[in-house]
Order: structure tokens, then C-alpha cells, then sequence
């Protein structure tokens, strides 16, 4: 049974600096009202995401919030997580349908063309940016803006997660643009108090 995005979708991050943690950004995110949760790790051993991301499952099923893997095909396999999360990579896709029978599988799409091509593929969602300029992914391709985000939501019939460089002064906007949600992560991880920063986005998108 595929689960409907709608509303915050947060991209979870650990930053030492501001005692972030994969677990207590997604605590304070669900406490908030975010409705999808995305675990993406690329850096630490398998064991310890398969850990983390067996936390945040839990934490996922007690708040009725979908719970979705980057990248990882054998992570969201072995975790049997709500669906998984991919790059623009037709084989990659391909795979992950196969072994992931029944499970939400997104596609990022960073021009309008993309997101076109991730539904004729099967995408179940677009993850769809970045709209604005962001700091949280330093090879992020250039912003493409409102109108584009707007022609994407124009041109397929599967939920578009706008993504890139959203926070409170801008969502209004990007949820005008008729985005079906906003997927974030500085927006929350990186403010004082996580879980009121998801509740001012929550308040705007709905």
C-alpha cells in the first residue's frame, strides 16, 4: 500500500556542531507534525545505519509518518522501510522495483524534462529541485525557481516534493506553486528549536 505525501518531509542529517542527530532531528521533526521522514546517511558503516535507521523506523510507526531510505536499495530492503529514495538513475530504478516490489520509490528531478521522464519510468513521486539556492548539498544542481516547479506540477499526474533551500519565508510560495510537499533540512536540523520549526512549516503548507 503505497503512502500518500502530503505535508513536511524531512531529510534528516547529523551536524556535531549543533549536537544533531540523525534520531534527534527526526524526534523533534514528528513531534512537530512532519508527516515523511527520510534517513540519508552515505558515510558510516552499514552496520550503524542499519541501527539508525531501525530507530527512526520505530519512531515512524508510533507517529504514523512515512519513513523513506536514500539511495540504499539493501538498506530499505533489510529494514523493509516505507519506500526509498533515488538520484536520476534509470538502472538504479529499474533495481529497486524489482527488489522492492510494492514499495514508494521517488525519483529527484532537477529540470522539468527529469520529472517528466521519472513518471514514464514509474516513479511513484518526483522529489523535485532545487528550487532555491541550498547550503545543505554542496554539489546541488543551479536553483530552478518557482515557475519551473509549477510547469513540473503541470506536466505529471504523481505527488512533486518541491526540495532545495525552503524555509519558513519562502514555503507560502513554493506550496502556491501547488507542490504536493516540502521536503527540508536546514530548515530543521538547523534551527534552536527543531521541533517549532517544523510546526511554523507545517502551519504554512496546510
Amino acid at each position: 500500500m503505497l503512502h500518500k505525501l502530503k505535508g513536511v518531509y524531512v531529510i534528516t542529517i547529523e551536524n556535531k556542531k549543533l549536537k544533531r542527530s540523525h534520531i534527534n532531528v527526526c524526534q523533534a521533526a514528528l513531534k512537530g507534525g512532519a508527516t515523511t521522514i527520510q534517513y540519508r546517511e552515505k558515510k558510516k558503516a552499514f552496520y550503524k545505519m542499519l541501527e539508525e535507521a531501525r530507530k527512526i523506523k520505530e519512531l515512524c510507526q508510533k507517529n504514523n509518518a512515512t519513513f523513506i531510505i536514500n539511495d540504499s536499495i539493501e538498506l530499505a530492503k533489510i529494514i523493509n522501510s516505507d519506500g526509498l529514495h533515488l538520484g536520476q538513475d534509470d538502472e538504479d530504478f529499474k533495481k529497486a522495483r524489482r527488489i522492492l516490489p510494492g514499495k514508494l520509490i521517488g525519483l529527484s528531478a532537477t529540470t522539468l524534462r527529469e520529472a517528466i521522464n521519472a513518471e514514464a519510468v514509474g516513479a511513484d513521486y518526483i522529489g523535485a529541485g532545487p528550487v532555491f539556492a541550498t547550503p545543505s548539498k554542496e554539489d546541488a544542481a543551479p536553483p530552478f525557481g518557482l515557475e519551473t516547479l509549477a510547469k513540473i506540477k503541470e506536466h505529471v499526474s504523481i505527488p512533486v516534493v518541491a526540495i532545495g533551500g525552503i524555509n519558513q519565508e519562502n514555503a507560502k510560495s513554493v506550496r502556491d506553486a501547488g507542490t504536493d510537499a516540502i521536503a527540508v533540512i536546514s530548515a530543521v536540523s538547523g534551527q534552536k528549536d527543531m521541533t517549532e520549526a517544523t510546526e511554523k512549516l507545517v502551519r504554512i503548507i496546510n
